[in-house]
């Protein structure tokens, strides 16, 4: 199956997801409620920039559930973790996914190459 078929048509696929998506937002329920709103902040932000499946941005969201709840079970504040400046933090973040920023490049780069090869 192509991969294409395998992120956007598998039934199988996209029903696991789900169930762990849910297990993972309690996670998130879970967390004190400042990290609950940082966390919802960073999610919502991140997901403006997601590309494709998104199955790639799951993983790093469940890599950030992870980083808070240790950051929970060390005593720390959420600033703590992330930084001050959570909109760095997010950049960081994103730099293993595939964004639209990224195929925007892609595109660009491609098109002058190809026009002017």
């Amino acid at each position: 199956m192509n991969k294409f078929f395998d992120d956007y048509l598998n039934v199988k696929k996209i029903i696991a997801s789900k169930k762990e998506y849910k297990k993972q937002m309690a996670r998130v329920d879970a967390l004190p409620t400042d990290y609950q709103f940082v966390f919802k902040k960073i999610q919502s932000h991140m997901w403006k920039f997601a590309a494709g499946s998104g199955y790639d941005m799951m993983e790093v969201q469940y890599e950030l559930i992870d980083l808070f709840e240790e950051g929970v079970v060390d005593g720390k504040k959420v600033l703590e973790v992330t930084g001050t400046n959570v909109a760095a933090f997010c950049d960081e973040l994103l730099e293993s996914t595939k964004t639209y920023t990224e195929d925007w490049r892609e595109n660009l780069n491609r098109e002058i190459k190809k026009k002017l090869k």
